[in-house]
């Protein structure tokens, strides 16, 4: 690892690197000559990732790591600081996408899904943030939801963590874009092409063929580019949609 580092490599990393949209990504900046690190709770669950990074000739590391907790994202960093690489791209695609009827719905799940999808945004959004400022360079993405432009019946709690998402992006936009910090924010909006989806909604799943579902690998080109726009023309907020979904 340490002959990586010697090499000055750059690092993606993508917090919550799933078998759709945090795969496609880390798979996409892998294509790039980018070197992957990726992190889901359960890291032997990457392997499959891995090893299709590796047979296109691309370089990935798994990490087992849960971003609500303050210490492993310290470690988690400091890990990759060390022994693989300067993390040039941080991509925070954790999700929380609970629906449940606010006369339901409990204090200990409604404070889960905001530590998912925001408090753990703040804690690894702020560990790389710290690096990148030192290097005056870097790109932060943050996948968002429609849910962070309008809470929908049923959604409170995962709507309050979005919306939080999106005032954290903001906010950390404003004080690190002068430092030549990207930070920007991903609206993707719509089923996407997934195991669940197929399974759980297949009435969204035969929109497919129309385009209607969102392709994992179309997601990821959009971050791809966002993590290579001159700083004349960056782009903060992007809406991804397919064109059946209405807004």
């Amino acid at each position: 690892m340490n002959e990586l580092k010697q090499q000055g490599n750059k690092v993606a990393l993508v917090i919550g690197a799933g078998d759709a949209t945090g795969g496609a990504i880390a798979k996409r900046f892998a294509q790039g000559g980018y070197i992957s690190c990726m992190t889901r709770r359960n890291a032997d669950k990457l392997q499959p990732l891995i090893q299709e990074i590796e047979g296109f000739g691309g370089v990935a590391y798994g990490f087992a790591s849960d971003a609500r907790k303050e210490e492993e994202v310290i470690q988690l960093i400091e890990e990759i600081e060390a022994n693989i690489g300067e993390i040039d791209v941080l991509v925070f695609n954790i999700g929380a996408n609970v629906p449940c009827s606010i006369l339901e719905e409990t204090a200990r799940k409604y404070f889960k899904i905001w530590e998912m999808a925001c408090f753990a945004a703040f804690l690894v959004g702020r560990e790389v943030a710290k690096r990148m400022v030192t290097r005056q360079r870097g790109t932060i993405i943050f996948t968002g939801a429609t849910a962070g432009m309008r809470g929908s019946a049923y959604f409170a709690a995962f709507a309050g963590a979005k919306h939080a998402l999106r005032a954290l992006a903001q906010s950390m936009a404003r004080e690190l874009g002068p430092q030549n910090i990207h930070v920007a924010h991903v609206v993707v909006d719509g089923a996407i092409d997934t195991d669940f989806i197929k399974n759980t909604f297949p009435h969204l799943y035969e929109k497919k063929d129309q385009d209607g579902i969102l392709n994992p690998e179309h997601i990821a080109e959009n971050y791809w580019h966002i993590a290579q726009q001159p700083r004349d023309a960056w782009t903060h907020e992007l809406d991804l949609r397919p064109w059946i979904e209405k807004w």
